[in-house]
This record gives C-alpha cells, sequence and structure tokens, in this order.
C-alpha cells in the first residue's frame, strides 16, 4: 500500500473508532478504497489491510449497509468489487438520518413516557418534585426537537454541491467565528 494511502487509511480508521458508526477496520477499509483509482476486490482489500478475507466481508457488509460502500461489476471478473461513496454529503445525510436522528426520537419518546408514568403516579410525587421534573422534561424536549427538526433540515434527500460552500471552512481554520 502506498504510504499515503496508508496514514490515510489509518486516520480514518482511528476516526471511526469514536464515530459510534463503524469500527476502526471499517474506517480502515473505507479510507483504503476511498483513495483507490477503482474497485477492490474482497482479496485485494484484505491482502492490503493484512486481514483476512471473511474478516473483510463482514466489515464490507456493515460498509454497504451504512451506503459508504458499494458492489460494483467489473467486467471480465466473476469476483466482487467494491468502491468507497464519493457524495459524501448524502453519506453524512444518510449517517444523520439513521444514526443520530433515530437516537433523537428515543430521548423524546422515553420524556414522554416518563411525563405520562409521573401523571399516573401525581398522588406519589409531591408537587414541588413534580414541577422540577416536567420542567427538565420540557427543557430535554425543546431542545431535542429542534434538533431533530434541524437534521430534518438536512436531510431531506437532495444533496447540495459541495463547490457551494467551500471556503466557508476557512474562518474556523483561522480560529475565526
Amino acid at each position: 500500500m502506498e504510504r499515503e494511502t496508508a496514514i490515510f487509511a489509518d486516520g480514518i480508521g482511528a476516526a471511526a473508532a469514536t464515530s459510534g458508526v463503524l469500527n476502526p477496520l471499517q474506517g480502515r477499509v473505507f479510507g483504503l478504497l476511498y483513495l483507490s483509482r477503482g474497485p477492490l476486490s474482497l482479496q485485494e482489500i484484505a491482502a492490503e489491510l493484512q486481514q483476512s478475507k471473511s474478516n473483510i466481508s463482514v466489515q464490507i457488509r456493515g460498509l454497504v449497509e451504512w451506503h459508504l460502500v458499494r458492489r460494483v461489476h467489473v467486467p471480465g471478473s466473476r469476483k466482487d468489487h467494491y468502491e468507497a461513496a464519493t457524495d459524501l454529503v448524502r453519506v453524512m445525510q444518510e449517517i444523520s438520518e439513521r444514526r443520530f436522528r433515530w437516537n433523537m426520537r428515543q430521548v423524546l419518546t422515553t420524556a414522554d413516557e416518563t411525563e405520562r408514568a409521573m401523571g399516573s403516579e401525581e398522588r406519589s410525587v409531591d408537587s414541588d418534585r413534580a414541577s422540577f421534573v416536567r420542567s427538565r422534561l420540557g427543557e430535554l424536549r425543546d431542545f431535542f426537537t429542534m434538533m431533530d427538526s434541524m437534521i430534518g433540515l438536512f436531510t431531506p434527500g437532495q444533496p447540495f454541491p459541495p463547490h457551494s460552500v467551500r471556503g466557508a471552512e476557512e474562518p474556523a481554520r483561522k480560529g475565526v467565528n
């Protein structure tokens, strides 16, 4: 593997370890495929990353499920080949919708269930405590409803072209807010 590809694959693997979406090896597979000029077979990926073909097969299934990698046909080959997704905006939309938005809705459901349970046990909870809990649940509900709406704006399925936001990252890199 070329040095720059190894550095990139290892870095993406490290980032994946803390993402809550991918494991480190899935990150390394994605990094390798992202910097590959063309699709790679399971055997090629396994050889490059010094892993077993069966382990790479398992990791690829997860990446395909997250729409980070797709299987492609290579003329003249009967082997499965894979390439990385390059529409990164669409990838983030998918991850946001499937991972983070689901979690937010779970928090909202939990807040609703907690409040319903309080209503049925009103006599056993003192009014100060009930008022405090309802206030906290309301703040939490407001925050997560707002976040859910924001993700909804980001994930309508209409990717925006990356060139439309180029340069927006410059102030952040310079420490300007």
